[in-house]
């Protein structure tokens, strides 16, 4: 496998016997070089002794030497300054755009790395490195949970800067989506996302004093307004409280003053949902805290404190709501807050990765570390995948560590990206 050659270079994993060039010369790798992971030859400026006569230059790595030519190597004047072309399998000569002859060795892979890895890709326990686990040291964990931390914090980043490029330029809107989102938890992800991008801010602004108007937008933009989104053994009694005709007339209007259309209302998940996850609960919520002025960026900004992130982020529903799961539906009287469990989520996947986006943009470094902060000071996340790590052997006290394992098992263990993973590193040069 060409990966597993990359490894093996990259690391200097060679087999415990001299390096022989296909013609008898003796070969010593000084450096490996600089792994090239776009188009042109695989490692530059490697050095490598070859019969004591030191060359530097790039390193070309194979399967089989013929791939040189499957390839199109030998037509690419990029791969002219090949000083040396490695293979699992050496079954060809090979010659470059000048027809000249490339230097060639033959890799192979140690035994016990080969085995290794096979056990790394095909072991049904999780995770597949698991044996490493309680050997490894505190310095290289903490390294790499630090490294797994921030490669989070640039992924989502990365998807909050493509939000604010899709709300032409707008990273208000751009939180306001990041914040709609997360209220989904998981399963309602995608349809509140697209939830939040038919709601028109400026025009919902002119009505910022009035709660009753927002939540009027609010429910009618996410098509909950429509008789036919309630059961029909809930549609009489939802038609005679009135609550819901009152919503659905105010926001007939404001639709047409606006010229708003909702969202298709089937795309609201209910199936296993728990009542306080439903859409209109959480719906309600943010209209309260629209309504509050506390769903804006500039009020997350000025938050330096775990307390005041928290008050941030605390909200209600409307009176309606304490007594309905949806319209027509009547349930026991209670507040139906926002529980601490989920105004935690929200705090880790809304409000720190966006206090690290905007120091990103702005270029205001107070803001990432105050992001890093915040992380070291929350909890570590509860979920199937912590419970899986800690029950392996690691230490997993702080948000940001849950974060890192997160990171981890999605973009590592499950892509079976082992060879590009630190403990992955340690599990193959085991003995």
């Amino acid at each position: 496998m060409e990966q597993l050659l990359h490894y093996v270079w990259k690391h200097k994993m060679f087999p415990l016997r001299e390096l022989h060039t296909t013609d008898g010369k003796i070969v010593e790798v000084i450096d490996p070089g600089l792994h090239n992971r776009n188009a042109g030859p695989d490692f530059f400026n490697a050095k490598v002794n070859i019969n004591r006569t030191l060359w530097v230059g790039n390193v070309e790595i194979h399967d089989k030497s013929s791939d040189w030519y499957l390839h199109g190597h030998d037509k690419d004047p990029r791969y002219d300054n090949v000083v040396l072309h490695v293979a699992g399998t050496i079954d060809t000569d090979v010659r470059n755009t000048r027809g000249e002859y490339i230097t060639q060795m033959q890799l192979d892979v140690p035994a016990e790395v080969r085995e290794h890895y096979d056990e790394l890709l095909k072991t049904d326990s999780y995770p597949p490195c698991y044996k490493v686990i309680p050997d490894l040291t505190r310095l290289m964990v903490h390294a790499w949970m630090a490294a797994l931390q921030t490669e989070r914090l640039e992924q989502k980043t990365e998807a909050i800067r493509r939000r604010a490029e899709q709300c032409n330029g707008s990273w208000e809107d751009a939180y306001f989506v990041t914040l709609a989102r997360n209220y989904g938890f998981g399963i309602n992800n995608e349809a509140f996302e697209e939830w939040a991008r038919h709601i028109p801010l400026d025009a919902v602004a002119h009505h910022r004093d009035d709660l009753f108007q927002i939540e009027a937008i609010f429910m009618g933009q996410a098509g909950l307004l429509e008789l036919a989104t309630i059961p029909d053994y809930y549609q009489q009694t939802a038609l005679n409280e009135g609550y819901f005709a009152k919503l659905r007339n105010e926001y007939l209007y404001l639709a047409h003053k606006f010229s708003m259309k909702p969202i298709d209302f089937r795309l609201w998940r209910f199936l296993r949902l728990r009542p306080q996850n439903f859409p209109h609960i959480r719906i309600s919520q943010l209209a309260s805290l629209y309504y509050q002025q506390k769903a804006g960026l500039s009020q997350l900004i000025e938050c330096e404190t775990i307390d005041q992130l928290k008050s941030l982020f605390r909200s209600h529903v409307t009176p309606y709501w304490e007594t309905h799961y949806t319209f027509g539906s009547t349930s026991n009287k209670n507040e139906k807050h926002l529980s601490y469990g989920s105004i935690h989520l929200l705090m880790i996947n809304t409000a720190i990765p966006m206090l690290f986006a905007v120091g990103r943009h702005r270029g205001k470094e107070v803001l990432c570390d105050r992001a890093f902060d915040f992380l070291e000071q929350l909890k570590a996340e509860n979920n199937y995948i912590i419970r899986m790590w800690q029950q392996v052997g690691l230490p997993v006290l702080t948000a940001g560590d849950s974060q890192a394992l997160i990171q981890l098992k999605k973009e590592y263990c499950d892509k079976k990206e082992c060879l590009r993973c630190r403990f992955g590193y340690e599990y193959l040069k085991r003995k």
